[in-house]
C-alpha cells in the first residue's frame, strides 16, 4: 500500500517570527488580516523581542515597535561600518618578521534579514558556547515539537526507534566565534582554540543537535546540503523514507546563521549581493531603503541574505489518522536535478526546467487536471540573473499546461534570502496560506522588470485573498535553485486536498474518527501556541540525560530491543533478495 506524507507540525523562526502557530505568515500579511486575527501575533512578538513583559496589554506604540523589529532591516547583529582586520605593515627592514596591525574595515551590505530584535534564543536554554546556527536549530526543532498537541514521547512510542527519520542541515555550517570563525582566527590574533569548534563548525550538526538533545532518537538520520536547495533536499530525503515505508515520521528542516561578515563579504566578491552603492545608484537617491533591498522580479541588484530556522515533522498517512495529528498539508513528492555541465558553478543551467516540469506535470495529475488551482512561490532571490532565469523557466512551464494567469509569489521580499533554509521559509507561508486566505504579494517591487518572461505568469505585487482557508489553491510548487547546479521543486497539497485524498484510501468512516481524535489534539496545540504568545515559552535541550549505554540493548538473531521503547528494531534478511537467490 502506497503511503502519503503529511506534514503535522511546523516550527522555527526567521525574520519575520515565530513559524509555529502561522505567526511569522501573519506578519508577512499582516496588512491584509484584522485586528482580532493579527492580535496573537503582536503578542508573540512582543513578548520574543522583550517589547513587554507579563501580562501588559499591547499598544500602538508596541506593535509598531514590533514591525519596526521584523522583517528585512538595517543590520544590527554587528557593527557594518566597524569589522574588525588586521593589517600588514610594511616594513623598511626587509628582514624582519611581517607585521600585522589590528584595524577596522567596512562592510558596504545596508540590510539583512535578522531575527526579531531583542529576542535572544541563549536565555532559553543553556547555550553556552553555541554558535548562533545551533542556537536556532534547538529553538526551531523546540517550537515544532511544542506546537504539535501530542508530546513527543506519546508520537515515539508508537513506532519502532528505526521507524523515526531526522534530515536537517546548514549549507555554509556555523561560522561565527564559538564556531568555524574562532577555530581559524583565533590562532591569529592571538586567543585560543576550544575543543568545541571544530566540531560545531559541521554543516550536519543541525541533525546531530536533534538527534543527541532534542528528540534522543536512534533513528535514521543524515544531513543533506545542495547550497539553497538543502531544505528541500532534507525534505526530499524524509518524503521518499516515508513512501517506501522505511520511516513513519520524519522531522526535516535546516537552521542557517549566515549575517556574519565572512560569509557578507563572500557573497560581495562573487557580486551577488545588493551592496548600498547599487542600491542608491538604482533609486537616484544617497540614503538606501533598508526594508526595500530584496525585489525580485523587478529592477533589482542582488539578493538579501538572512538568518532562519525551519522545521516539519512528516508523518505516514495512517499514522497521522492513528493519533489524530494536526493535519496541515501534505508532500507528495520532491524533484531534483543537476544542471549537467555549464560554465560558471555558480549560474543557473538547466536542472529547474526539469523539476519544474516534473512538481507541475504530479501537480496537474493529483488535481484531475486543474494546475490553475495551484500557485508557485519562486526561489525569487532578488538578483538580476533570477529574474530572468526563473522567470523564463515557471512561464515555459506555464504554455505547456495552458495556463495563461499562474499565480507567482516570492517571500525572499520581507524575510530575505537565508540560504539552506529559504524554502523552509517558503513551505511556512504556504501553509499559512491554507490556515488564512492570503498569498503574500511581492510589495517591495511597484513593477515587473522589462527582461521578465511573464506573458503566462501572474507576479503578485499585492496580497491576493484565495477563499476561505486558501480553499481556491489546493497546491503550492515550492521551488528552490542552489550554487553549483543544486535544483529542487516541491509539490505541496493543501489540508483540504490532503483529507480529500485521505477520504478516497482510508473512508469516510477512518476519516470522521480521526477529527474525533483531532479535536483534542488541536485543542492541546492551540493552548500551547496561546502560552508561547504570553512569553511562556520553553527550548527542549536534554544535555546529559537519559543517556544510552551497552547495557540499554539486547540483542538478537530477529531483533534489538531497546530499553525505554516500546517496539524492537526488526533486523532484515534477504526476502527482498528472493529473485536473485
Amino acid at each position: 500500500m502506497s503511503h502519503l506524507p503529511v506534514i503535522v507540525g511546523l516550527g522555527g523562526i526567521n525574520a519575520a517570527g515565530r513559524s509555529s502557530g502561522y505567526h511569522g505568515y501573519k506578519r508577512i500579511v499582516s496588512n491584509s488580516l484584522n485586528d482580532k486575527i493579527m492580535a496573537d501575533t503582536w503578542n508573540d512578538l512582543c513578548h520574543r523581542m522583550g517589547i513587554i513583559h507579563g501580562a501588559k496589554s499591547i499598544t500602538d506604540a508596541h506593535i509598531e515597535q514590533a514591525k519596526n523589529g521584523t522583517l528585512i532591516r538595517k543590520i544590527m547583529l554587528f557593527d557594518t561600518q566597524k569589522v574588525p582586520v588586521n593589517k600588514i605593515i610594511a616594513n623598511a627592514d626587509k628582514d624582519s618578521a611581517q607585521l600585522l596591525q589590528s584595524t577596522y574595515t567596512s562592510v558596504p551590505v545596508p540590510s539583512a534579514g535578522q531575527l526579531p530584535e531583542g529576542f535572544d534564543i541563549g536565555a532559553l536554554y543553556h547555550a553556552h558556547n553555541h554558535p548562533r546556527g545551533l542556537r536556532m536549530t534547538v529553538y526551531g526543532a523546540s517550537d515544532l515539537l511544542n506546537s504539535i498537541g501530542i508530546a513527543w514521547s506519546e508520537i515515539s512510542s508508537l513506532v519502532a526507534p528505526d521507524e523515526i527519520s531526522v534530515y536537517a542541515s546548514s549549507a555554509v555550517g556555523q561560522i561565527d566565534q564559538f564556531s568555524l570563525s574562532g577555530l581559524i582566527g583565533n590562532p591569529l590574533n592571538g586567543l585560543r582554540v576550544s575543543s568545541k569548534m571544530l566540531p560545531l563548525s559541521l554543516p550536519d550538526m543541525p541533525a546531530d543537535f536533534i538527534n543527541s538533545y532534542v528528540i534522543n532518537s536512534i533513528g535514521n538520520t543524515s544531513a543533506n546540503i545542495g547550497a539553497c536547495a538543502s531544505f528541500l533536499y532534507n525534505l526530499k530525503q524524509g518524503v521518499s523514507d516515508i513512501k517506501q515505508g522505511k520511516a513513519k515520521i520524519c522531522l526535516v528542516g535546516c537552521a542557517e546563521a549566515p549575517v556574519v561578515p565572512e560569509i557578507l563579504d563572500g557573497f560581495l566578491m562573487m557580486g551577488a549581493l545588493a551592496d548600498e552603492h547599487k542600491l542608491c545608484k538604482l533609486d537616484g537617491t544617497d540614503t538606501v531603503d533598508y526594508r526595500r533591498t530584496c525585489r525580485p522580479f523587478s529592477t533589482n541588484v542582488g539578493l538579501t541574505l538572512a538568518e532562519a530556522s525551519q522545521f516539519v515533522l512528516l508523518m505516514s498517512d495512517d499514522l497521522a489518522l492513528q493519533c489524530g495529528a494536526n493535519i496541515l498539508g501534505s508532500v507528495p513528492d520532491v524533484f531534483v536535478s543537476a544542471d549537467a555541465n555549464k560554465k560558471s558553478i555558480s549560474s543557473p543551467g538547466v536542472g529547474n526546467y526539469i523539476t519544474m516540469m516534473k512538481a507541475a506535470s504530479l501537480a496537474n495529475s493529483l488535481l484531475d487536471g486543474k494546475l490553475q488551482h495551484s500557485y508557485v512561490q519562486a526561489h525569487g532571490t532578488g538578483t538580476p540573473q533570477n529574474r530572468v532565469t526563473e522567470s523564463h523557466i515557471i512561464n515555459e512551464v506555464a504554455k505547456v499546461f495552458g495556463l495563461h494567469h499562474w499565480d507567482v509569489t516570492a517571500i525572499k521580499a520581507y524575510v530575505g534570502h537565508s540560504f539552506s533554509a529559504s524554502a523552509g521559509d517558503q513551505l511556512a507561508n504556504t501553509l499559512g496560506a491554507w490556515q488564512y486566505g492570503w498569498i503574500p504579494g511581492i510589495k517591495t517591487i511597484d513593477h515587473i522588470a522589462e527582461d521578465v518572461h511573464a506573458t503566462h505568469l501572474n507576479i503578485l505585487m499585492q496580497d491576493k485573498f484565495i477563499g476561505e482557508q486558501g480553499k481556491d489553491m489546493r497546491a503550492t510548487i515550492i521551488n528552490s535553485k542552489g550554487f553549483g547546479g543544486n535544483n529542487a521543486s516541491a509539490v505541496i497539497l493543501s489540508p483540504q486536498q490532503t483529507m480529500q485524498m485521505l477520504s478516497k484510501k482510508h473512508g469516510n468512516s477512518s476519516v470522521s474518527s480521526y477529527h474525533l481524535r483531532n479535536q483534542a489534539v488541536k485543542s492541546e496545540s492551540e493552548k500551547q501556541d496561546q502560552a508561547t504568545c504570553r512569553g511562556e515559552e520553553s527550548v527542549i535541550y536534554d544535555f546529559g540525560n537519559s543517556v544510552m549505554q551497552a547495557s540499554d540493548l539486547k540483542l538478537s538473531r530477529q531483533e534489538v530491543t531497546v530499553a525505554g521503547h516500546r517496539h524492537a528494531i526488526k533486523l532484515p534478511n534477504a526476502e527482498e533478495f528472493n529473485e536473485f537467490l
